[in-house]
């Protein structure tokens, strides 16, 4: 084994240590799902669908119907950090509002 001008090694036998990548997983999603009750006006519902979750006009009025006559619905799947700010979100526009709207985070199965 030598070495060259600058002192950097010119063997061929050099030793390279790498990490097992095996700790790397994907995060876990959750949806967060709105809560029918009989208080929470439908305009007040499809605006906070399109303000904080991105909806569409369209999809927010369908999903605001499917709430309304199935009880709740999925108003989005995020990792669990934005899932939880989206809630936060929609929980805190609502009692602004004095509006008692339930938003709930589920894991994805």
């Amino acid at each position: 084994m030598g070495t060259d001008k600058l002192g950097i090694s010119t063997s061929d036998d050099v030793v390279v240590k790498t990490k097992d990548a095996t700790g790397i997983f994907t995060p876990k999603r959750y949806t967060v799902v709105l809560m029918n009750d009989d208080y929470t006006p439908i305009d007040f519902v499809i605006s906070l669908l399109i303000d904080v979750f991105h909806h569409n006009m369209e999809s927010a009025k369908n999903l605001t119907t499917t709430i309304h006559s199935d009880g709740s619905g999925i108003a989005g799947i995020y990792d669990f950090e934005i899932a939880e700010q989206k809630a936060l979100e929609a929980t805190s526009m609502s009692r602004d509002n004095k509006f008692p709207l339930v938003v709930k985070l589920e894991p994805v199965e």
